[in-house]
């Protein structure tokens, strides 16, 4: 008899383990001639050296699919032992799946347009209005070029501007200063890593958010990096930005051009760099507009109401 430690390192293991420990009491069920202990991200086999080898092969299949879908249920657990193939698994539509095991899609045809050219391109520059997807269509790209060991890290930052009112003193450290400017990109990012899962990921650096601020300075290698809300950079500063780019590196710039919030007598440096980068090859240009809003219908109404009002004042 001997003894084994299997380590959890790519599934978060309150979901691999269940509600309950459901998962490991099935388990333990399927594998009566092995001692079964789960301790944190360990799980401890003891037993006979052919049974706990096939143990081993399983529960690496069990927390692959784990880490893809994010989820793992009992019936998942026997049609993988059994050697039954997911019908998920032939899925091309599918970038990633959120926490809650519902697949996330291009549900536009500008938003299908974006991962393509994602594939094609190291930058890519996605302008929408507000709703149309840009920035939760990146980051799940970037989680899915994380998942598939494509790069090592994600890196997501976006300019400390407030959105016309004074926010004020803030208290606390820098990183609780900073927050509430980034919350909407852990928002995206909380529907598609499972929490524990997802603060390993920012205390060991492979997720960094950050304020555009912290890039000077930095080459950026093996990452996908997503400047979000660039329409509030200043010239210097989307410079600054792009040309932190290093190797194996893809670079997705966001923006709406409709809510700069940059001071009336300061040009915005994203409304430059579409016009100096347009003609510069490796560098795509997607266009979103109100056809590729998935938020709430209203959402649309409201933007086209804007739009049309605009359209009256300039005449």
């Amino acid at each position: 008899m001997i003894e084994k430690h299997l380590i959890l390192d790519e599934a978060d293991p309150a979901v691999f383990f269940g509600v309950h420990n459901a998962n490991m009491q099935m388990l333990k069920a399927l594998y009566p001639k092995l001692r079964i202990i789960a301790r944190g991200n360990i799980i401890k086999v003891m037993g006979e050296e052919e049974a706990i080898s096939n143990f081993e092969e399983q529960i690496n299949k069990l927390q692959n699919h784990c880490a893809q879908f994010n989820s793992l249920n009992e019936e998942d657990i026997l049609n993988i032992i059994h050697g039954e193939e997911d019908k998920r698994e032939g899925r091309k539509d599918v970038i990633v799946y959120s926490v809650t095991g519902k697949p996330i899609t291009a549900r536009s045809q500008n938003q299908r347009r974006l991962v393509e050219d994602f594939g094609t391109h190291d930058m890519l520059f996605a302008i929408g209005p507000a709703g149309s997807g840009k920035t939760y269509t990146s980051i799940a790209l970037a989680v899915r070029a994380l998942k598939n060991k494509e790069i090592r890290r994600i890196i997501l930052s976006r300019p400390a501007v407030e959105a016309g009112e004074k926010l004020g003193f803030l208290p606390g450290d820098m990183k609780e200063k900073i927050d509430p400017y980034l919350q909407p990109l852990y928002d995206a990012l909380e529907d598609m890593i499972p929490q524990a899962k997802l603060q390993e990921m920012m205390e060991l650096n492979i997720i960094q958010i950050a304020p555009l601020a912290f890039m000077r300075g930095r080459t950026l290698n093996d990452a996908v990096v997503i400047l979000d809300e660039a329409q509030n950079t200043t010239p210097a500063q989307i410079k600054m930005f792009l040309t932190r780019m290093g190797m194996n590196t893809k670079m997705i710039i966001t923006g709406d051009l409709t809510q700069i919030d940059l001071p009336r007598t300061q040009k915005s440096g994203l409304i430059e760099a579409l016009h100096i980068l347009k003609e510069v090859e490796g560098i795509a240009f997607v266009e979103l507009n109100q056809k590729d809003i998935v938020r709430h219908r209203l959402v649309t109404r409201i933007v086209e109401a804007y739009d049309a009002y605009d359209s009256k004042q300039s005449n």
